[in-house]
């Protein structure tokens, strides 16, 4: 796969912090400061809107990653950052370890379950705490497939661009 010039999200602006233009940020990474190692960001709006950043210092404070953007000195200013999307270059980011895999990487593959059934594709993946879930949409159906290996996921191909997984066509939302 080519991975040249493709952006991976790696974050997003949660909200002003303070007076002086601090922010609070939504992490993707891990660990989740890990985020300020891979610079400089794409900030992305809601209609697709991109921007570039110049160096963002930050450090985790308590339960928040905060940050400080240039220029921005204000509650206003930093409130205005909230929502925005924090993309960087693909191949900005190491490559991943063998069977180790970025969720970027495993979105759009085909799905099919050990039977050989077509459930869909990896449409995206979120975290529960207990364990990464991937969903799966095709058709009408969509599945919500926990990424616990190798009970549930038997194997990823990214080569082949599929997953095979242990899951019955039946088991949908």
């Amino acid at each position: 796969m080519n991975d040249q010039g493709r952006r991976i999200l790696l974050g997003r602006v949660a909200g002003a912090l303070g007076l002086r233009g601090e922010v609070k940020l939504e992490s993707f990474t891990d660990p989740r400061d890990a985020i300020f190692d891979y610079q400089p960001w794409t900030l992305v709006d809601a209609r697709g809107a991109e921007r570039t950043t110049g160096r963002v210092s930050g450090k985790v404070q308590g339960k928040h990653i905060v940050a400080r953007f240039p220029g921005v000195d204000d509650r206003d200013a930093a409130e205005a950052l909230r929502g925005l999307e924090i993309h960087v270059p693909r191949e900005q980011l190491p490559r991943a370890a063998p069977g180790e895999f970025y969720w970027a990487d495993l979105e759009g593959l085909r799905v099919l379950n050990t039977e050989g059934v077509e459930l869909g594709r990896v449409s995206h993946l979120f975290s529960t705490g207990a364990n990464d879930v991937v969903v799966v949409r095709g058709g009408e159906a969509e599945h919500l497939v926990p990424f616990v290996r190798p009970q549930y996921v038997v194997d990823v191909d990214i080569g082949a661009g599929t997953m095979t997984v242990d899951w019955d066509p039946d088991w949908s939302t």
